[in-house]
């Protein structure tokens, strides 16, 4: 069953949210070069990761942090989550800048917003890693279950996107069942690598491409099942998971794609918003990244609220009740996927601002 698709995109009714705040983080001592971005806190804390990357400027890197941080604040606010949105950026190399004073350092700099974001992993950034950060603040999440944590949120972002396939495959066939479906999944990271062995279980048959050596060889190692390849994006499946970095669907990369749906976990796909367009007029259903990748968000919200670990599940799965809500908004609407998205998320926040502000989240 073909996904109707508007014949003229609407791009959502509300205006954006300007960030509340953006804070540079400088440690000469350590080399610790960072920038937090509290986007919007209507719902609660900025609740977000941090990612460590080798930008190749520090213009670079905010652009990255303010896109990542707004991201959060959709995500938090579709999942209905009680969290607002923010993201962290670390610039550098982890395998050759990240020490642990350098880490303990960039925890201090969380420490003195007092609670107004709260940090997480991200790309480069380990529930071990998250441990030594936890030393210099409180306000941190996914760490490791000996230092109490809940640990790594790749899982529970990958069982999320699982959901969001299915849930979409039920809008595009008319089944959520995954067997026999062909599914490109790009990145085999600590999330890629966990939905692909999902996919596997389901009955899918899995493409996978991943430019590290060593994630490949561990998927040869474990996933057998997995067909390895150069790339993905381009390749005749089904469906096409992006879930490693973002910006990978562009005006040049879509009219290549062969797929029928996309849903993965990889943050800001988009390379700019008039991409989705150009995925509606070639009939290929996008589910919204942020709407997809909430997994990992709706763990750290459960750690930090103290609910157990093991009702998480069930609460991520969830995800394909809110998947399905979005999509059938924007097929009701005659709007776009991620501008349905975006609406509910407006919404949620506009009935917070009318009413009592929840504030930070209880411990």
């Amino acid at each position: 069953m073909s996904a109707p698709q508007p014949s003229a995109p609407v791009l959502g009714r509300f205006p954006d949210f300007p960030h509340e705040q953006v804070t540079f983080c400088q440690d000469p001592e350590t080399g610790l070069r960072a920038i937090i971005a509290v986007h919007d806190s209507t719902l609660g804390p900025a609740v977000g990761g941090t990612r460590m990357h080798p930008y190749a400027t520090e213009a670079e890197a905010l652009t990255d942090v303010l896109r990542l941080s707004r991201g959060m604040t959709y995500k938090n606010a579709v999942a209905g989550l009680p969290c607002g949105g923010g993201k962290a950026v670390i610039i550098g190399d982890p395998d050759t800048v990240k020490s642990e004073a350098l880490l303990e350092t960039y925890g201090r700099f969380v420490q003195s917003l007092g609670g107004r974001y709260v940090t997480a992993g991200d790309v480069g950034i380990s529930a071990a890693d998250l441990d030594v950060i936890g030393r210099g603040t409180d306000h941190v999440l996914g760490r490791t279950t000996t230092a109490g944590g809940y640990g790594d949120s790749g899982p529970m972002t990958a069982y999320g996107a699982f959901h969001a396939l299915r849930a979409a495959a039920a809008v595009r066939w008319g089944t959520a069942d995954l067997a026999g479906r062909s599914v490109g999944v790009e990145g085999l990271g600590k999330v890629g690598y966990e939905l692909a062995r999902l996919l596997v279980e389901a009955g899918a048959g899995v493409t996978a491409a991943d430019l590290s050596g060593p994630a490949r060889e561990r998927a040869r190692r474990d996933l057998p099942a997995v067909l390895l390849a150069e790339r993905v994006i381009d390749a005749p499946v089904d469906i096409y998971a992006p879930c490693a970095l973002g910006a990978v669907l562009t005006s040049d990369s879509v009219p290549t794609i062969r797929a029928a749906v996309i849903c993965g976990a990889a943050n800001n796909q988009l390379a700019t918003p008039e991409v989705e367009e150009q995925l509606a007029e070639r009939d290929i259903l996008w589910v919204p990244d942020f709407v997809a990748s909430a997994g990992g968000v709706t763990i750290g919200c459960a750690e930090y609220r103290r609910i157990p670990l093991e009702e998480v599940p069930a609460q991520v799965a969830k995800i394909f009740d809110t998947v399905t809500e979005v999509l059938g908004l924007a097929r009701g609407q005659g709007m776009l996927p991620g501008a349905a998205a975006e609406d509910l998320a407006h919404t949620r926040i506009q009935q917070a601002r009318t009413g009592l502000k929840p504030g930070y989240l209880p411990r």
